[in-house]
């Protein structure tokens, strides 16, 4: 197998799991859990920071990263007016996301990776043909799934999502805590 198809053997399942798992927590009540939260909060922060870092060689990757989070942003904050806000006696506060909102950026995510890997794809035979062609001397130039600014605009979408819904969970989630005392000190993680 090629050396450059190594990448896609690992990141495709990851993504797979990763879609699965935000997809399941699009639906139904979710418990507030503090510590995930702001672990996610870092991992997006830090996953905007390295792609803004790399952004830095082309202004337009850079322009479609920071484009997609305040956009991100806004649509974070329509999320966090459309979530229900619910009190489970067994889970504790919890909240309901809106589901449309969830699926729209999925899809997205989804649609956007999809086509990138369509117009990659070709790209990546040719080199691999070329490989074999030159023998295994040869260089491979690796392919940039995140080359394009539109690429960058729909990751900055869910970074500057991410980032504004789960800290505006765990705004409301410490108001919860200081106006029911009792509750939040049996569901404390």
């Amino acid at each position: 197998m090629p050396a450059h198809l190594n990448q896609y053997l690992i990141m495709l399942p990851l993504l797979a799991l990763i879609v699965w798992r935000r997809v399941s927590r699009s639906f139904g009540r979710q418990p507030i859990r503090r510590k995930r939260m702001i672990a996610r909060i870092v991992m997006f922060a830090v996953i905007g920071g390295l792609l803004a870092l790399g952004g830095f060689h082309q202004v337009a990757l850079a322009e479609g990263l920071f484009g997609g989070i305040l956009i991100g942003g806004a649509i974070g904050l329509l999320g966090l007016q459309l979530t229900r806000f619910e009190v489970d006696p067994v889970k504790g506060d919890c909240y309901v996301p809106n589901p449309w909102i969830g699926a729209l950026l999925t899809v997205l995510l989804l649609g956007r990776l999809a086509w990138r890997l369509l117009v990659v794809w070709p790209q990546m035979q040719q080199a691999s043909a070329l490989a074999a062609a030159h023998g295994p001397g040869m260089q491979m130039q690796p392919m940039g799934y995140a080359s394009s600014p539109l690429t960058m605009l729909v990751i900055g979408l869910l970074v500057g999502y991410y980032i504004v819904y789960y800290s505006g969970l765990l705004v409301h989630h410490r108001r919860f805590q200081r106006t029911h005392p009792a509750a939040s000190a049996a569901h404390i993680e």
